[in-house]
């Protein structure tokens, strides 16, 4: 086990100089009990006590998981020493942190029982080091004369996609982490509204954080405590959101909302770039000393819905109700609490839990929360943050005891590229949103966090226009009637961009249209007018004729061999990247191809031997199709230039020059063969 756990653990462990980043282990993590959420009943005089305590916990284990990184190397000359050395001391912390949790409820109330159970930790295996590159490659080029801290020639840090090891900083995201949006089946339709149901919708417009302020506080899961996430927050709304605000605070803070009467707090893990961008959190806790590194991506939008319930009225939100959505912690405690979803705009109806998606060019990725919509009654907040709140039931209604109130429903968007994961992001950085270090930035772990500071007046505005059937608040024009359309889930999708879906393409098209394509023949993070296989119906002059194609290619270009392309099927799990590539593969995945990519763990969606239009293979699907060639950025106007998968043209040379030397030496020993018989 624990030669499984290290295999993947990189030689070199120290820091990038002058950076603050720890390198740390994506093949393994620290796995513990997460006491936060069993304890569902804390007595209100013990609540700080006991928030403090908590937050201690977290912060021993991410001390824990930089101690088993900056020990890599002792871990792979003794087995024993991880537990010896890092898990023992960790559960004697945790034992001490635990009783201490007891004691201060104990004080006003019932002693709760198997605390000490709790203790206990494991270092686990992440999976990431299965996501590898074949032979040990590290996504970087090996002999380039680059170490971790310098620059490559993008400009980008060489900590920049290690490989199993994944992302900036070492702790992820890996290849596995994403998944073509094209490959998920779309959702099925949600409840049904009856004839009670309240159809309004109320919009507040608070901005995109485009005056920049974060901080690695959570003033709902860790008040009091500076650094209580671990992981930079953007926040949007309330401009007094921290550790230490107080109800007071923020009830008369400024706010970015239009409507000055919302100055609730919206707030949520950053989303960053993988590309060696030092930013203001790169040499402190919460940021690149735990693992939070690269550029931080301002929104493009973020949209801000309050939803009815689809069989009945809403009431009014309590001030001051506290709402977490997600778990930050899913990557190890489990999904039982997660719900953050991943798309891209113009394929919304199809979402993902625990993949990033990779986007169609032209595409922006949509990251969307859906709140709970149901209150108990009585409290704004609970032990656990949880029990408080409790989500409808798929039919709509609210568990026993529970009263609906008006759904949040936050859709952020980004302008961010898919990422090139067939070399690990060097040439499109990895994305991937900010997660405690040992959670290694899993998509699974995304969350959101909402505090209800409305006044109370325009708390019953968007209460009644819910409920009337209005289409209300700031930017709507408000007051106006929706028509009764009935809501197709827990919330209302916003409108989704216009496009040409690829299992419905439009007349006259080739069947692979994208959105924001100009011709109508680009795949996800390609802009070289390539048509892909399966296409029907080809234009003319469209520049590359692909297997399947029936139209014609460009009079005005060099004549291309169209030879169907054959490859291996790839090894189920192996990441692209490795010694295993063929050169000189220019098919790559249609859009209505194989969409199994997501369940046999093959991270792009291309799960090996796709099949063009004639069904017989010649359509080869590619492991990262999806992502910009390593060529850089390519246009429309490159629309006749063949895109291979596999490097550039001096990586291809470097592979075909041997065997055409060698085929001119077999040509030449039948030639002296010849001549020797016939002497």
């Amino acid at each position: 086990m624990a030669a499984n756990v290290y295999a993947s653990a990189t030689v070199d462990d120290a820091p990038a100089e002058g950076t603050g980043q720890a390198r740390v282990l994506g093949g393994a993590t620290i796995d513990c009990p997460d006491a936060a959420t069993r304890l569902t009943s804390v007595p209100e005089q013990a609540r700080p006590d006991v928030d403090k305590e908590l937050a201690a916990l977290d912060e021993q284990i991410a001390q824990a998981y930089q101690r088993l990184a900056e020990s890599a190397e002792a871990v792979r000359q003794d087995s024993g020493f991880a537990d010896d050395k890092i898990v023992a001391p960790l559960e004697e912390e945790r034992s001490a942190t635990l009783e201490r949790i007891a004691a201060a409820i104990d004080e006003v109330g019932d002693r709760p029982a198997g605390l000490d159970e709790l203790a206990e930790c494991a270092v686990r295996d992440s999976g990431n080091a299965s996501a590898a590159p074949a032979d040990g490659q590290d996504g970087a080029q090996d002999g380039d004369g680059q170490d971790d801290g310098g620059q490559d020639e993008g400009g980008q840090e060489g900590e920049q996609g290690r490989g199993g090891n994944g992302g900036q900083a070492g702790n992820g995201p890996v290849a596995a982490d994403y998944a073509d949006i094209r490959s998920v089946e779309p959702d099925a339709a949600g409840p049904r509204a009856t004839k009670d149901a309240s159809r309004g919708t109320f919009t507040s417009s608070c901005g995109v954080n485009e005056d920049g302020l974060f901080n690695s506080d959570n003033v709902i899961a860790a008040p009091g405590v500076a650094n209580g996430a671990h992981h930079f927050h953007d926040y949007i709304g309330n401009q007094a959101t921290n550790a230490f605000s107080s109800d007071e605070d923020l009830a008369k803070a400024d706010t970015t909302c239009e409507d000055q009467g919302d100055r609730s707090a919206y707030y949520w893990p950053v989303l960053r770039l993988q590309n060696g961008t030092q930013e203001q959190d790169a040499n402190s806790p919460g940021g690149g000393i735990e693992g939070n590194a690269g550029e931080i991506v301002t929104p493009k939008e973020v949209t801000l819905t309050f939803v009815g319930n689809p069989r009945g009225e809403v009431t009014a939100m309590p001030r001051l109700l506290r709402i977490i959505t997600g778990d930050a912690k899913s990557f190890v405690n489990g999904p039982a609490n997660a719900n953050a979803s991943w798309s891209c705009t113009g394929f919304e109806d199809r979402q993902l839990k625990d993949k990033y998606p990779l986007c169609p060019q032209g595409s922006d990725v949509v990251r969307t929360f859906d709140f709970q919509s149901c209150w108990d009654g009585r409290n704004t907040d609970s032990a656990n943050h949880r029990t408080h709140m409790a989500f409808a039931a798929a039919d709509g209604s609210c568990p026993s005891g529970f009263r609906p109130v008006p759904q949040l429903v936050q859709r952020i968007v980004y302008d961010v590229d898919a990422p090139s994961l067939e070399d690990g992001g060097r040439t499109t950085p990895l994305f991937a949103v900010d997660s405690f270090p040992e959670q290694l930035h899993k998509p699974v772990t995304d969350h959101g966090d909402f505090i209800n500071v409305f006044d109370e007046d325009l708390m019953r505005e968007m209460v009644d226009c819910i409920n009337s059937g209005r289409t209300c608040g700031a930017g709507t024009g408000g007051g106006e009637d929706p028509g009764g359309e009935e809501p197709g889930g827990e919330a209302p999708q916003e409108p989704q961009e216009p496009t040409a879906s690829p299992e419905a393409p439009d007349d006259g098209g080739d069947g692979g249209e994208q959105p924001g394509d100009g011709d109508g023949t680009e795949e996800p993070g390609k802009g070289d007018g390539t048509e892909q296989p399966g296409d029907g119906g080809g234009e003319p002059g469209d520049g590359v004729e692909q297997p399947g194609d029936t139209g014609q290619e460009n009079p005005s270009e060099p004549p291309i061999d169209d030879t169907p392309a054959t490859e291996e099927p790839a090894d189920e799990g192996a990441a692209p990247g490795g010694d295993d590539e063929q050169p000189e593969v220019y098919a790559s995945p249609s859009a209505g191809d194989d969409a199994a990519g997501d369940e046999t763990g093959d991270p792009t969606g291309a799960n090996g031997a796709g099949q063009g239009a004639d069904g017989d293979g010649a359509g080869q699907e590619t492991p990262g199709a999806n992502a910009p060639t390593s060529g850089g950025d390519a246009s429309a106007a490159d629309g006749t230039e063949p895109q291979a998968v596999t490097g550039g043209l001096a990586e291809t040379g470097a592979q075909l020059w041997p065997a055409a030397a060698g085929a001119v030496l077999v040509v030449a020993g039948f030639v002296v063969l010849r001549r020797v018989r016939r002497t």
